[in-house]
């Protein structure tokens, strides 16, 4: 009769323990499930923020099943499944194109199809997609925030009784005085891989190449930013609602846990 209870107690005790290793595993699940959704949530509202940003370029969280080879109960009677977490996969970039709106301003260009301006700055040269353009204080063409805007011979400067300065639609600028340089525009073979620099820069670990010929503006214009604000709000209340849906989860979860616990510590004794 001894040898019985012992048996049973040792049964229930392994059950106990199976169910203690489930519930944890629930746990970390929901928990890589809402480190994911706060990703996404960070880009979503980086795209909000941006909607007015000229020649801005949404981008979107990617994520894929990640299966544990560690975290499965191989060591029960009757094996468990592999546990599948969500994997962070990166942010990838919409490089489509965004609303082209007419400005006047013989400063302001757009560019037509793929490429991207070449910027001087403090770090190395970056590029941006933004043709908002002025001149400074120096004579220099300038982006909005102040760098130098790039010709394919250096900055493009203008001298300073230079009047009438225009952008046409191969790049070239010009004053009353004649010819001052021409854009330097550039593309990538794998655009994908560009990285955020801030205030709408990028950088890329890979050469620029020169667009050429192929280069197309639209002068007296700007790209707008391609972010679709529908359908990003659209998803932030979607990510807020699961988001709350897995929180209740894991509170629920974290409550059999301690249920299990319990138990556990009563067969024990």
């Amino acid at each position: 009769m001894f040898g019985v209870v012992i048996a049973l107690g040792s049964v229930e005790a392994t059950t106990e323990n199976r169910e203690t290793k489930s519930v944890e595993n629930a746990l970390l699940v929901g928990l890589s499930r809402q480190i994911a959704l706060a990703r996404e949530l960070d880009v979503i509202a980086n795209n909000v923020a941006n909607i007015s940003t000229n020649g801005f370029k949404a981008r979107s969280a990617r994520f894929a099943e990640y299966l544990s080879p560690t975290a499965s109960g191989e060591t029960f009677q009757k094996p468990d499944r592999r546990i599948s977490f969500v994997q962070d996969r990166g942010t990838p970039i919409d490089l489509s194109g965004g609303m082209i709106e007419r400005t006047g301003n013989p400063l302001d260009t757009a560019i037509k199809g793929e490429g991207f301006y070449v910027v001087r700055t403090a770090g190395g040269e970056r590029y941006t997609r933004a043709g908002s353009f002025d001149i400074n204080s120096r004579g220099e063409l300038v982006t909005q925030t102040g760098q130098p805007v790039m010709g394919e011979n250096g900055p493009i400067v203008f001298g300073p009784n230079e009047s009438n300065a225009q952008i046409s639609q191969d790049g070239t600028v010009t004053t009353a005085q004649g010819e001052r340089g021409k854009l330097r525009l550039v593309r990538f073979a794998d655009p994908t891989t560009l990285r955020n620099e801030g205030t709408n820069m990028f950088s890329s670990p890979t050469p620029a190449t020169p667009i050429g010929p192929l280069a197309k503006l639209e002068t007296g214009a700007v790209e707008r930013s391609n972010v679709k604000p529908i359908i990003e709000m659209s998803r932030l209340v979607e990510l807020q609602r699961t988001y709350a849906s897995i929180a209740g989860m894991i509170s629920k979860t974290d409550e059999l846990r301690r249920t299990a616990i319990q138990r556990l510590a009563d067969v024990q004794s």
